[in-house]
């Protein structure tokens, strides 16, 4: 099963419409990936009815899922990560690159960032409200991650997702926000930079002011 055949499962039992897909892996090759689904929706924080008193509902945790598949370039996981975006009619892929938080000199914002690229949100909120845990090995991936660094994707979906509402203009897109593989956009050799996105959508026609 590849990863948009995981996705894809992911999002019809969960049913509900996604905000983005990320995905976290330490900068060590063959390592499990972390994928997180970040969902639009939200629920009531408890079945208790009081009369007069009304509960603000809390956002639906993310659900998060590891991928075992081995990996040995940064350019294998873009091909995967693409394919998905492109199927999921995302517009653009991007991939960020970030060292370890547990250097000499590292702010307290690499170290959150680090932490929030694996799903580890602290502990204002109880875990099992943040995130739905399917990856075994998350924790020990972020103190990999802290030591080595990390390498994090984005995309954010169409097809089954928030950004189908909006309408923009994608010539690219089926009639269900996704397109049809394969995708034909080719991963970039792998330098040494901070930020790579990669477009995926297109408008091939003229667009007039309303």
């Amino acid at each position: 099963m590849d990863l948009f055949d995981r996705l894809q499962e992911q999002t019809q039992s969960v049913r509900l419409p996604l905000f983005a897909v990320t995905v976290t892996a330490a900068a060590q090759v063959n390592t499990p990936l972390i994928a997180i689904l970040h969902w639009h929706g939200f629920r009531r924080a408890t079945p208790l009815v009081l009369p007069g008193v009304e509960i603000a509902p809390r956002a639906v945790p993310g659900s998060a899922v590891q991928i075992d598949a081995p990996w040995h370039s940064v350019e294998a996981v873009d091909a995967m990560l693409l394919d998905a975006a492109w199927q999921f009619g995302a517009w653009e892929m991007e991939r960020i690159e970030r060292r370890g938080c547990n250097v000499m000199g590292a702010s307290a914002a690499e170290t959150l960032a680090c932490r929030q690229a694996f799903g580890d949100y602290g502990n204002e909120v109880p875990r099992d409200e943040r995130l739905v845990d399917g990856a075994n090995d998350r924790d020990d991936l972020m103190q990999l991650a802290a030591r080595r660094g990390y390498l994090r994707w984005l995309f954010r979906p169409v097809k089954g997702g928030l950004w189908q509402a909006l309408d923009e203009p994608d010539d690219t897109l089926d009639a269900d926000g996704g397109r049809h593989p394969p995708c034909p956009v080719k991963p970039h050799p792998h330098p040494s930079r901070t930020r790579t996105v990669y477009r995926l959508g297109a408008v091939h026609r003229i667009l007039l002011p309303h």
